[in-house]
């Protein structure tokens, strides 16, 4: 089978820190590949990733154009979807396109006929209800967790194949770093996350907490200053530096709550593999959960509020806690002990690995061919 797989133009594969969807696809190409896939990835040139082919338009992300007014920017990601309908039209051999671009994916796939899609829903599918309350027949989706797709108006689920829950490499491969006393929070620093509802509940408890992850971006506590020192700086009003200004830095007082900001590699797995917990106190219905897979692979128990697709990813009471309200996480929290580290790593190694993942999507591609050649 020869896959093109549509990343967008925004960050190379896999990315420097951050990178959701980027690090999505680069935990699950070298499954496919291994399992006779031949993969042609349709993203910027500094991508990295081992595959068969790379095609762009640009050479390096372009992530930073989001920043921008959208009469800017909107010509970036069509662009790269331009470059990916040319290659589609050009070439015989593309048997499926796997794409993950939103919205303008799908919008000009479907317009171009050629080989069957699958478009893969990675966000909030309550975004855009003009396009998803219409979206186009001929393009097959999945959902990267059920209470994702719960979620979605009636024209996408009558496309949607099933959820395929996110894997990570760490799952069935990593040993447990020294255990230690802190409490973390991996990932984007934004109200969605709750990062202040963490603060707020660890600095009550006297517990350790590490805030880990860009905001906006930034990474580290100098290129933050300097946004909130500069009012003419383009960052200086987006609503996650403001978030992290008023609502997280009054709990930083660098011992018992800190921001550690962006880590990366071998520092980023031993901080999270030893942390005492992994707090998810998130503001929305979460749709993937990336850091939750990784802290089980890790064997990192995991409490959070439910919503989205937590409840589908850990069992309350043996691979962490799930709270309905602040006041009942904070009660989870000290009851983190409980849970056998053991059992997080092993439900990791059985449900997220990226084997399971790959095995999943061909099943998907299997059936989005044959939904095709039908003409449904």
């Amino acid at each position: 089978m020869n896959v093109l797989v549509n990343t967008g133009p925004w960050l190379p594969v896999p990315p420097p820190g951050y990178g959701g969807i980027e690090n999505v696809v680069a935990t699950l190409v070298p499954a496919l590949r291994e399992r006779g896939v031949r993969v042609v990835l349709a993203s910027v040139g500094s991508s990295t990733l081992e595959v068969d082919e790379l095609v762009s338009v640009y050479d390096a992300g372009q992530f930073a154009e989001l920043q921008k007014p959208y009469n800017q920017v909107m010509g970036v990601a069509h662009a790269h979807q331009a470059m990916v309908a040319r290659e589609v039209r050009r070439r015989d051999d593309v048997d499926l396109v796997h794409d993950h671009l939103e919205v303008v994916g799908p919008a000009v796939l479907s317009a171009l006929g050629g080989p069957p899609v699958l478009h893969t829903l990675h966000w909030d599918l309550r975004k855009h209800p003009a396009f998803y309350g219409a979206f186009p027949s001929s393009i097959a989706v999945n959902g990267v967790s059920e209470s994702q797709l719960r979620l979605a108006p009636a024209a996408l689920r009558s496309a949607a194949l099933g959820a395929v829950h996110l894997a990570t490499p760490l799952a069935g491969a990593a040993p447990r770093a020294e255990p230690g006393e802190h409490l973390v929070v991996m990932g984007r620093v934004c109200r969605l996350k709750g990062q202040h509802i963490a603060a707020r509940i660890c600095q009550k408890l006297g517990l350790p907490l590490v805030l880990a992850g860009p905001v906006s971006g930034l990474g580290t506590a100098a290129e933050l200053d300097a946004v909130a020192q500069d009012p003419y700086h383009p960052l200086h009003g987006h609503p996650d530096v403001r978030y992290h200004l008023e609502a997280v830095g009054p709990y930083l007082d660098g011992d018992l709550v800190r921001w550690v900001g962006t880590v990366e590699g071998r520092l980023r797995d031993e901080l999270y593999g030893s942390a005492r917990a992994a707090l998810f106190p998130v503001q929305w219905d979460e749709p993937g959960g990336t850091a939750v897979v990784e802290a089980l692979a890790l064997g990192v128990p995991v409490v959070g509020l439910r919503r989205g697709c937590l409840a589908e990813l850990i069992d309350h009471g043996r691979t962490g806690w799930l709270a309905d309200t602040e006041e009942e996480l904070a009660e989870y929290v000290l009851r983190v002990d409980e849970i056998d580290p053991e059992e997080c790593r092993a439900e990791a190694a059985r449900r997220f690995t990226p084997g399971v993942m790959a095995e999943r999507y061909l099943e998907l591609y299997e059936a989005t061919m044959r939904r095709w050649r039908l003409g449904v």
